[in-house]
């Protein structure tokens, strides 16, 4: 299992703090990084987007949404819980801001690759309201699915790159096992709490991610949080640059 330690804090003023992850080891692949992020302002002015797809997951502890713009003319609210895709494809602007002053955002920005013959698809907003977000409870722990699936259950965004994104939360002692289809990198993002991934220990304030590459059959990985409860974002996808 190897380990990057290619996380690293960033801020913006005071408004805009974030551990930031980009794919400088070419393990990740369709995933080209992720921003924990924590804004409590109006950080980024409208900027642009090619090539690629900008994902926003604010986390249900968030104390606010996301008031999101696009130059396609979307208007809308990301709701703590929802989950909002921008398939930048040919080229799109957009501008996120905290829904309402002085509350924080806390928050996944997850930058997704776009297979070849999507690059320069017509721009397009794929849109998850929160309480559309399947979950399932297991003993001990609760997984939400934002995109892709676990189990039997899944989400119903239909996004331009098959990916999966799971929300999981472990009650303290607990273990879950999550399957990585053969052929699909894996990587594990603690948010809080110690987390034990297959046996070895990871908190968000080390910089390190527990990697999977993806190898010819399913692999299963086991989470346990052990000194308190804890939570982590699991993400997997068959590589594009295979």
């Amino acid at each position: 299992m190897p380990v990057i330690t290619s996380t690293r804090l960033i801020t913006h003023g005071s408004h805009f703090r974030a551990y930031s992850l980009r794919d400088e080891a070419k393990l990740l692949s369709p995933f080209l990084g992720v921003d924990h992020a924590w804004m409590s302002g109006p950080t980024f002015p409208a900027h642009s987007h090619t090539g690629l797809s900008a994902v926003s997951y604010p986390f249900l502890d968030s104390a606010t949404g996301i008031d999101n713009r696009d130059s396609l003319g979307t208007h809308n609210l990301i709701k703590p819980g929802g989950l909002h895709w921008t398939a930048a494809g040919s080229g799109i602007v957009h501008e996120e801001v905290p829904a309402e002053p002085g509350k924080t955002v806390h928050s996944l920005q997850i930058f997704v690759d776009l297979p070849v013959d999507k690059k320069n698809m017509a721009p397009q907003p794929f849109i998850l309201e929160a309480e559309s977000v399947p979950s399932v409870n297991v003993p001990g722990a609760r997984i939400r699915v934002p995109v892709g699936s676990y189990g039997d259950i899944t989400s119903p965004l239909s996004a331009p790159t098959a990916v999966t994104l799971l929300d999981i939360t472990l009650d303290q002692g607990a273990t879950v096992e999550v399957p990585v289809t053969g052929g699909h990198n894996a990587f594990v993002m603690p948010i809080f709490g110690a987390v034990s991934v297959n046996e070895q220990t990871f908190r968000p304030d080390d910089h390190k991610l527990p990697v999977f590459p993806a190898t010819a059959t399913q692999q299963v990985i086991a989470l346990t949080a052990h000194d308190n409860s804890a939570k982590v974002m699991f993400f997997s996808g068959k590589p594009l640059n295979a």
